[in-house]
C-alpha cells in the first residue's frame, strides 16, 4: 500500500514547505505577414472591398446632399444670386424707370423666390400694357417682356383725347388727336361701355373707301350712330349691326350726289 499524500500539503505546491507554482506572463505579438494563411488574406481582403462598395452609396448621397445644401442656401438664403438689373425688352409707351418701378423687386432679393406672376400682374397695371412676361437670367437679371396696346381710334374728351384699342381700353391721354387714327366720339370711353363697342364694331365694318373719307364715328345713342364724312357729308348708321351690309351700300352711294345717305335700314336706302 502506497503512502498518501503527506498531510499539511495544499495544492500548487511541491515538495518543499511554501513554495509556489512560478507565475506565467502573457506578451502579444504581431504576426508576421506570412502567418495569416493566402487564402484568409484573399477572404479578408475581399470583405473590406464589400464594406467599401456599400458605404460608398451612402457616402456619395450624403455628399450630394450637402452639396445641395450648401447651393440651396446661397441661392435662395443670399444675396449673393440677388437682383441686380431689371431689364426691360418691347417698351415704347412707358418707360423702364416706370416698369422698374411697378415691379418693385428691392435689389439683392434672391433671384429664385421672386414671384415672377406676381411681377408680371403688377406690370400688366399700367394702362398701355396689354400683357406682360417676367423671367430670370442668372446670375441676377430679370428680363421684363412687355406688349403695349395697339391703338384703334382716339375719342375726344374736352380738350385732350384719349388713345383706345381693339377692346376698347384708353391707355393714353394726348393734348391733340394723332395722324392717322380715326375718331369715335362717345360719352365715356370704356372696355365695358356699349357705346364705346358699338363704335368699334361699326368702325371695323367699314370698307376701305368708307375709312378714306371718315371724319368720325358719332355715338349719340346705340341706335343714333352717324358717320361724318369729309365735306360735310353724312351716313346715318342707325345702330351696330348687319355692319357688313350697310358699309356696302353706303360704299355703292357715295358717288351720288347727297348730302346725307341712311342706311340704318340697308334694305330700303333713302338719301338726300
Amino acid at each position: 500500500m502506497s503512502p498518501g499524500p503527506a498531510r499539511g500539503r495544499t495544492p500548487g505546491q511541491d515538495g518543499g514547505a511554501g513554495r509556489r507554482s512560478p507565475v506565467r506572463r502573457w506578451q502579444l505579438v504581431r504576426a508576421g505577414a506570412d502567418a495569416v494563411p493566402p487564402s484568409t488574406r484573399r477572404f479578408m481582403a475581399r470583405a473590406r472591398q464589400r464594406r467599401m462598395r456599400a458605404a460608398l452609396p451612402w457616402a456619395v448621397a450624403v455628399g450630394v446632399l450637402v452639396a445641395a445644401g450648401l447651393v440651396a442656401w446661397a441661392v435662395l438664403g443670399t444675396g449673393l444670386f440677388g437682383v441686380r438689373q431689371v431689364r426691360v425688352i418691347g417698351a415704347k409707351l412707358v418707360t423702364p424707370v416706370e416698369v422698374r418701378d411697378v415691379v418693385a423687386i428691392p435689389d439683392d432679393t434672391p433671384l429664385a423666390r421672386v414671384d415672377l406672376a406676381a411681377a408680371a400682374r403688377r406690370v400688366g397695371t399700367l394702362a398701355p400694357v396689354e400683357r406682360a412676361t417676367v423671367e430670370r437670367d442668372w446670375p441676377g437679371t430679370l428680363v421684363v417682356r412687355v406688349v403695349e396696346r395697339t391703338p384703334v381710334a382716339v375719342v375726344p374728351q374736352g380738350d385732350r383725347y384719349a388713345v383706345i384699342d381693339g377692346a376698347g381700353v384708353p391707355f393714353q391721354d394726348l393734348p391733340q388727336a394723332p395722324d392717322g387714327l380715326p375718331v369715335i366720339r362717345v360719352g365715356r370711353p370704356a372696355a365695358d361701355d356699349p357705346g364705346t363697342r358699338a363704335g368699334l364694331d361699326v368702325l371695323a365694318a367699314l370698307s376701305p373707301r368708307l375709312r378714306a373719307e371718315l371724319v368720325s364715328v358719332d355715338v349719340a345713342g346705340l341706335a343714333r350712330i352717324t358717320l361724318r364724312l369729309h365735306e360735310g357729308r353724312t351716313v346715318v348708321w342707325g345702330d351696330a349691326t348687319r355692319g357688313a351690309d350697310k358699309s356696302k351700300v353706303a360704299t355703292a352711294l357715295l358717288g351720288r350726289k347727297a348730302d346725307t345717305i341712311d342706311v340704318s335700314a340697308p334694305d330700303v336706302v333713302t338719301f338726300r
